[in-house]
């Protein structure tokens, strides 16, 4: 009897698996690679909404929890993922220095916001009022992680690449029957795939297509993440990764001309040496109505469980997500309201 089948093994799926498998659970595992939103994902963390200058939600206690787990899976692969690398937020008027000194002064933003700014000329890059510097910031290298993430599991045979049957799961009284698999539970963490989900497919996951580049640019010179409209990534040998455009339409996972020429333009705003497109890719990353996660037990089944919507921030939200809904599943600890379905399945009016 296994503890807990994973449907899913991008960061969610990940990030639950190892808190599980740290918990002296059992796991597997399965992954067909149709969603490829966390691989392609720009992996940035950061806990400043840098539009508005305000504190991203629960921002101190997801740290808390994501920065010793990030470690203890480095570790455990012996292979180093998580980059610790300052944000240099551009800064472009007069009125934006006064809203980084104000949000700067403020208990909850401080610990995030230097209070000097940057004054220093970035070579090639374009700014005339400088940079607030972000801290407690860096990216993680989210594809190496799964690819490395998968060996592993494969070699303690606690992996399979064959799509999820829906179909074969037969509900007992307490376990569920997977083919020759028997589980205590089943946790969906399928990114946009949710929506090919009996059971979850009628939650308000919404998607937003994301596209970047991969650029080589010899003369950048940049050793710091650069923030304006889009961002710029420094993942050595003189290649940035470019990011990231937002579209609520298309749910493709299809690269498109407009994205590329979007990012293309913008990039040429805000640095000033030439540069090569070396790739360009795009996914659909799994984001919310109301922009907040989807987590918790099914409405009627109660040992199948959800864990999605992390949208744009999944390196900080996974681990604090699969650690509340580990707890919940083994410990009955109260899901948070705001991430919990059963928000969604009130206005449902269903029976929970």
């Amino acid at each position: 009897m296994i503890d807990f089948i994973i449907v899913g093994n991008g960061l969610a799926g990940i990030c639950f698996a190892e808190i599980a498998m740290q918990n002296n659970k059992s796991v597997y595992v399965f992954d067909d690679n149709s969603q490829p939103s966390s691989k392609i994902a720009g992996g940035l963390y950061n806990p400043v909404v840098l539009k508005r200058f305000s504190e991203v939600w629960k921002a101190k206690e997801q740290l808390e929890i994501a920065f010793p787990l990030y470690k203890s899976i480095e570790e455990k692969l012996n292979f180093k993922f998580d980059y610790k690398i300052p944000i240099y937020r551009r800064l472009a008027s007069i009125e934006e220095q006064n809203n980084w000194f104000q949000a700067a002064d403020k208990p909850n933003l401080a610990p995030f916001l230097a209070s000097n700014l940057i004054t220093d000329e970035l070579t090639n890059i374009e700014s005339s009022f400088g940079f607030g510097e972000v801290l407690e910031t860096g990216y993680l290298d989210i594809a190496t992680l799964i690819k490395f993430y998968s060996e592993y599991m494969i070699k303690l045979n606690l992996y399979s690449s064959e799509r999820f049957d829906y179909n074969q799961i037969k509900f007992e009284e307490d376990y569920i029957q997977y083919k020759n698999l028997q589980a205590k539970h089943i946790i969906f963490a399928e990114g946009f795939g949710l929506h090919s989900n009996p059971f979850f497919s009628n939650l308000p996951l919404d998607g937003t297509k994301g596209e970047l580049l991969i650029i080589k640019a010899s003369n950048l010179q940049l050793e710091v993440v650069v923030k304006s409209n889009i961002f710029i990534l420094p993942i050595g040998n003189d290649l940035y990764k470019v990011g990231a455009t937002y579209d609520w339409k298309d749910k493709t996972n299809n690269p498109t001309e407009e994205g590329k020429n979007e990012l293309v333009d913008n990039l040429k705003d805000l640095i000033t040496c030439d540069f090569e497109i070396v790739k360009h890719f795009a996914g659909v990353r799994p984001t919310v109505k109301d922009r907040r996660p989807l987590v918790g037990s099914h409405h009627k089944y109660k040992n199948i469980h959800v864990l999605n919507g992390l949208g744009t921030r999944g390196v900080m939200l996974g681990p604090y997500l699969a650690t509340q809904l580990f707890n919940n599943i083994t410990d009955n600890i109260p899901l948070e309201n705001e991430i919990n379905i059963q928000r969604i399945y009130k206005k449902m009016n269903f029976k929970i």
